[in-house]
């Protein structure tokens, strides 16, 4: 055989492997696909494996099959109480129909800014007609439900099915927050300011009844203190009486041992007094001045 025609067998084969390459492809688990001729729709492939398409006429367009997400800035909504939030949301979605898919949104660009403007628009209906505590409540439950049908029946029209839509968080503007923390703020030092005042004036009652309960103890204590102890003098002097009237000279005697002892024992005293003095009558009597 001669070179050229070698060469040409083998131009001949290149150009076969390459056709046969062009006209295989592999769709995969994750995947779907359109085969399309010259722009027009030829079969959807759902199913794993090996396909044949013809090449040069026909391309293969690929979608996800599996669920996608997505999780647009988070916006300001306002409610029917004409008060703000900020709502940060995701939703789950797929790809349902890719032929309807293909012919609406041609990729999953443009389909995730389609559904970022329903989900932001079913949203804004919603929310817009309900208050603040409903969002807080079992209602939003309800709410939610009524976001995700609205928005599945809208993006069903693209090919694409929705699984859930959520609200992440729903806060109040950053200077909502702050006005409202602001008044709450001063709610709160209003009322410790009442009840500081309201503890001053009842420790003021207290301290008062105290007081009067302290005086009128000590009033009563000092009452019985008097009571017994003018009893207690009463007695005394009776029981002296008693003793002293059975010996009064032994009394007398005793009464002059105490004015000796009260009068001499310091030391320091100096007394000018005639040796017969009624003073010293136990002295000078002896025995007898105590008869």
């Amino acid at each position: 055989m001669n070179r050229p025609a070698l060469m040409g067998g083998a131009a001949a084969l290149a150009v076969l492997l390459v056709v046969v390459a062009s006209s295989l492809f592999v769709v995969s688990q994750a995947e779907q696909a359109l085969v399309l001729r010259l722009g027009a729709h030829r079969a959807t492939i759902k199913d794993p494996g090996l396909h044949v398409k013809w090449p040069l006429i026909e391309e293969v367009v690929r979608y996800e099959q599996r669920l996608l997400s997505l999780e647009p800035p988070a916006e300001e909504i306002i409610l029917g109480d004409q008060k703000r939030i900020v709502v940060d949301t995701y939703t789950r979605y797929r790809i349902a129909d890719p032929l309807k898919f293909y012919q609406t949104l041609r990729n999953e660009a443009n389909a995730r800014n389609q559904l970022t403007q329903v989900v932001s628009s079913a949203l804004r209906q919603a929310m817009g007609q309900i208050m603040l505590p409903s969002l807080l409540s079992d209602e939003r439950t309800r709410l939610m439900q009524d976001i995700q049908k609205e928005v599945a029946d809208r993006a069903a029209t693209y090919g694409i099915a929705v699984a859930d839509v959520r609200i992440r968080r729903a806060d109040l503007p950053e200077e909502t927050s702050q006005a409202i923390y602001d008044r709450m703020k001063s709610e709160r030092e209003r009322q410790a300011k009442e009840l500081r005042a309201q503890g001053y004036e009842w420790g003021q009652q207290i301290r008062a009844r105290a007081d009067r309960e302290r005086t009128v103890i000590l009033a009563e204590a000092t009452r019985a203190a008097n009571v017994l102890r003018s009893q207690g003098d009463a007695e005394s002097s009776r029981v002296y009486n008693e003793a002293y009237g059975r010996d009064p000279k032994f009394y007398d005697f005793y009464r002059s041992l105490e004015a000796y002892r009260a009068t001499l024992t310091d030391g320091n005293t100096t007394m000018v007094l005639s040796p017969d003095s009624e003073f010293f009558r136990h002295f000078n009597g002896g025995a007898a001045g105590r008869r």
